[in-house]
């Protein structure tokens, strides 16, 4: 079956501010419908009395009175298809924004198993099929329903045996195309996935086309390319092999009726029960049964694909986060103690929630048993292998997950009790890849965030010394940037997060090998902005070169997910059989790389 009751359940909420509009576009349709079927009972009472022998000036009003009535119901077609199609993307348009919020919202876990491609599929293409669908659905499935059952219902007040007859012919016409309707869905279902997965494919060669072509795997990436088109065009095929079933299904529906209309309007009218004015008004509504069910039949292609998005959306909305996000409690402004108290973690399949699966082995866990305490204003170095687990430890303090076991309390509340946004702002985070936009520099120091000054900017810019670099920019804080940050060298582009971060004013900062990419025309300046940046917060810092550290309080060393080391950075030094001090000796890029 259509289907129309998930789809309105799904876009009923969207409609509802749009009540007065909807109510609107139903009196124009229905009106419409009304001097639809009204035109053709006055053709046949102008042929009856033309055949009559009634005079030219009695048929001329008759005459006037049909031509108005098209032309009103023509301007209320045209109405009806405008708000219609007003209604249809007014309402998609917020199902896309909340779809969008929703994947914000969701966990790393998906994130890393959807291609932003796909994704953008889903927000942009499924929804577009839906405001497609939706945006005729009154005009040519409703309204064509409606004008359908009037139309046989004049046919029955005619006669019962032309009513009955082409009833049963209306009936089994939209009976087989339902039917061809139900079988492919299937097909473009498997359409939409194909095609998420190669945008998917697009969207990852876009982004690493500089890798593909240095290491020399454009051919490889064509072959994929051509095993993905390989797939997609049988697909696409059947897909519109289904449009092309329905539209041999109704040539052949009404080549049917037309006999039948021709062979009962004869036998009538010779048996002396039509006049034929009626014989005439018989078939025009039987030709006007073709107009709806050939609209009906035309919609049916974005039935399908309507059906298919529609499974695909609610698929998307039904996918929860793993993390719940409904602490209430406020983390408090200024430095920010670290406490892990028992901290276990292992990366789980998407498919697998948190707790539902078997225990990880413990040759899988990334964390195990980590118990570290960092004091607020003190800065943590933290080092290990790679592998060994520092970049989940971030994440851990940044929630973008929670821990399978143990807890992490940031000031000394569970990160899963404390609101959300509260925590996002009082943790900051820089990573080795800094996301720039195709925007000014103000609007990527700021995210868009129009509440912050230009002063607040400056005076940033002037406490990490970065005033002479921004002012060496062509135009100051309105250069815009492309996308991706090109123009810039890596350490300007973490020179601008610094900023970004200094603005948020957090209680603990993480910088996740935020020095491991440095240029030595910015070094300078980015150990002048980590030092300033660092100042009576609490800092995470996470690195493989030795200097990195040098500021670090504490130091923390992971081997396998597990703590071999944690202490303060002088006394460890200082002791010759710290695993600190043997990396002091050997050399740090040897020991843990």
């Amino acid at each position: 079956m259509i289907p129309v009751r998930r789809y309105w359940k799904l876009l009923s909420s969207y409609l509802r501010n749009q009540r007065a509009r909807t109510i609107v576009l139903s009196v124009i349709l229905f009106s419409g419908i009304g001097l639809q079927v009204l035109n053709p009972q006055i053709i046949r009472t102008f042929i009856d009395r033309a055949t009559a022998g009634d005079q030219t000036d009695s048929l001329v009003p008759i005459a006037l009175l049909f031509m108005v009535i098209a032309v009103v119901y023509q301007a209320l077609n045209v109405t009806a298809t405008w708000m219609a199609e007003n209604i249809g993307w007014t309402a998609t348009n917020g199902l896309r924004r909340d779809l969008a919020d929703h994947l914000l919202r969701l966990d790393m876990d998906f994130h890393k198993t959807h291609t932003p491609g796909e994704l953008v599929e889903r927000v942009d293409g499924d929804v577009t099929a839906l405001s497609n669908f939706f945006g005729q659905f009154f005009i040519n499935v409703l309204g064509n329903l409606v004008l359908l059952v009037g139309i046989l219902i004049l046919l029955f007040r005619e006669n019962v045996w032309i009513g009955v007859s082409t009833t049963l012919f209306a009936l089994a016409g939209l009976g087989m195309m339902v039917g061809i309707q139900k079988l492919a869905t299937g097909w473009w279902a498997e359409v939409k996935a194909i095609r998420a997965e190669m945008f998917g494919f697009l969207g990852e060669q876009a982004v690493g086309t500089e890798d593909v072509r240095a290491n020399g795997a454009a051919r490889y990436m064509m072959r994929r390319f051509t095993r993905l088109l390989r797939r997609w065009l049988p697909a696409e095929v059947r897909g519109r092999h289904g449009w092309s079933v329905l539209w041999g299904t109704n040539i052949a529906v009404f080549t049917v009726g037309n006999v039948l209309v021709f062979t009962l309007g004869s036998w009538l009218f010779n048996q002396g029960t039509l006049t034929i004015g009626s014989v005439y008004l018989v078939f025009h509504y039987t030709e006007m049964l073709r107009h709806p069910l050939d609209r009906i039949r035309n919609q049916m292609e974005d039935f399908q694909k309507a059906a298919a998005g529609i499974e695909r959306v609610q698929a998307l909305q039904a996918r929860t986060t793993r993390l719940p996000l409904d602490g209430t409690t406020r983390l408090a402004s200024g430095p920010l103690a670290v406490e892990l108290d028992r901290v276990g973690f292992t990366y789980r399949e998407d498919e697998d929630p948190y707790g539902t699966g078997p225990p990880a082995p413990p040759n899988d866990r990334v964390l195990a048993d980590v118990s570290v305490t960092v004091q607020p204003g003190r800065i943590m170095g933290l080092l290990g292998r790679t592998g060994s687990g520092k970049t989940t430890l971030a994440r851990l303090l940044t929630r973008l997950y929670d821990p399978d076991t143990g807890t992490v309390r940031l000031g000394g509340i569970d990160t899963r009790d404390a609101e959300i946004h509260s925590l996002r702002r009082n943790v900051g985070m820089v990573t080795q890849d800094v996301q720039l936009f195709a925007a000014s520099i103000r609007d990527n120091l700021t995210f868009f965030d129009r509440s912050i000054s230009d002063d607040q900017i400056w005076t940033a810019l002037e406490t990490l010394g970065l005033t002479g670099w921004i002012r060496g920019m062509p135009e100051g804080l309105d250069t815009v940037l492309d996308a991706g940050g090109g123009g810039l060298s890596a350490g300007e582009g973490q020179l601008l997060a610094f900023t970004r971060i200094f603005l948020e004013d957090p209680g603990l900062i993480v910088l996740d090998e935020a020095s491991s990419r440095l240029d030595p025309a910015t070094e300078q300046l980015i150990e002048q902005a980590v030092d300033r940046l660092l100042r009576n917060r609490t800092g995470v810092i996470i690195a493989h070169r030795l200097d990195t550290v040098n500021r670090a309080d504490d130091i923390l060393i992971l081997d396998g997910g597990v703590v071999v080391e944690f202490g303060e950075r002088a006394a460890l030094a200082a002791d010759p059989g710290s695993r600190f001090s043997q990396l002091l000796a050997t050399g740090i890029e040897e020991v843990l790389r």
